[in-house]
């Protein structure tokens, strides 16, 4: 009987052994963190905020890249078609998801050619307009938008970002006729605001609180159901006369189709850990980020309960690339 205890466990022993042979070392070199919208925006500052604390954990250097464009389509590429070994990561929105649905594009598909990660934050968007725009709520805001039919634009990050999201939304259930100017990233969207070339936009209030801060833009609401305890003060589009209306914006880390689920639990484990250090909270807190509090499994099923949500939004509007 000893012996065939002692072979057991020896056979035990080199299972054990043959799996932490088997399992992928990571990291061993810097990872890269892309960003798919221009410097200055939500989605970079987030990617800023997390990287040296994660780093810290990992024992490797974090870098973040912005490759801006095509709604973040470029940066999703790259890291689509990037070895899946957790080196190559993507900080990414709900905007990779929706521009491809209005696009009728099959790569790269947030759904399919990805891994989710992480949760990194949601916030809900705050209806910004240019300080000379004769209007300081969402109700004058939209009496002149129908007093100007097809004249009255708004700034986004681009096609299928949430902020196009919500001025999609915002004219169907408020029936009114708005321009959509894309740009490159929030952050030349919000510059062009400021400038008054456009005179409104929903803007994450990561990006642009501290322009408002300045009196550079006026706030008028907010896309939550309920105020922001940040911003207690602004009124939400459902108070401001359409029942119903939110938006809540996500921000999360996905990783290559294939990247082994080993690594995708450590990177989740370390996400985690950086969320939870008090200094990272506070920044967070500041800015009206919710910090993410979801494994990686989670985080799958709340990318495809946001897919259903947002191509509801795409279809009632009838949005389309043209």
């Amino acid at each position: 009987m000893d012996r065939f205890r002692w072979i057991a466990g020896s056979l035990c022993l080199a299972t054990a052994g043959a799996a932490l042979a088997q399992a992928p070392k990571f990291p061993v070199k810097p990872v890269r963190m892309l960003v798919g919208f221009a410097p200055g925006g939500a989605t970079d500052i987030i990617a800023r905020l997390l990287a040296p604390s994660l780093g810290e954990s990992l024992g490797q250097s974090v870098v973040v890249e912005n490759r801006p464009g095509a709604s973040s389509q470029i940066a999703g590429e790259l890291v689509a078609r990037s070895t899946p070994d957790g080196h190559t990561l993507l900080m990414t929105t709900q905007t990779l998801m929706t521009s491809q649905m209005i696009e009728g594009k099959t790569f790269p598909d947030l759904t399919k050619d990805f891994v989710a990660v992480s949760l990194s934050a949601t916030s809900p968007l705050i209806l910004v307009v240019n300080p000379s725009l004769p209007v300081k709520t969402a109700k004058e805001l939209i009496a002149l938008a129908r007093s100007r039919p097809g004249e009255m634009n708004y700034g986004t990050g681009g096609i299928g970002t949430t902020p196009h999201m919500s001025g999609e939304l915002l004219a169907t259930m408020a029936k009114l006729k708005l321009v959509h100017v894309p740009f490159k990233g929030e952050a030349p969207a919000l510059v062009d605001v400021i400038a008054g070339h456009v005179p409104m936009m929903f803007s994450n209030i990561t990006a642009s609180l501290p322009y408002v801060r300045a009196g550079r833009l006026r706030m008028i609401a907010q896309t939550g159901l309920t105020r922001s305890p940040v911003l207690p003060e602004v009124p939400t589009m459902a108070e401001s006369g359409l029942p119903g209306f939110e938006i809540i914006g996500f921000f999360g880390v996905m990783a290559p189709a294939g990247t082994p689920r080993e690594i995708v639990a450590r990177l989740n484990g370390e996400l985690a850990k950086s969320l939870a250090r008090p200094d990272v909270r506070e920044k967070f807190t500041g800015q009206a980020l919710d910090p993410g509090t979801l494994t990686a499994d989670q985080f799958t099923a709340f990318i495809k309960e946001q897919a259903v949500k947002f191509g509801k939004v795409i279809r009632d509007a009838h949005i389309t690339a043209k």
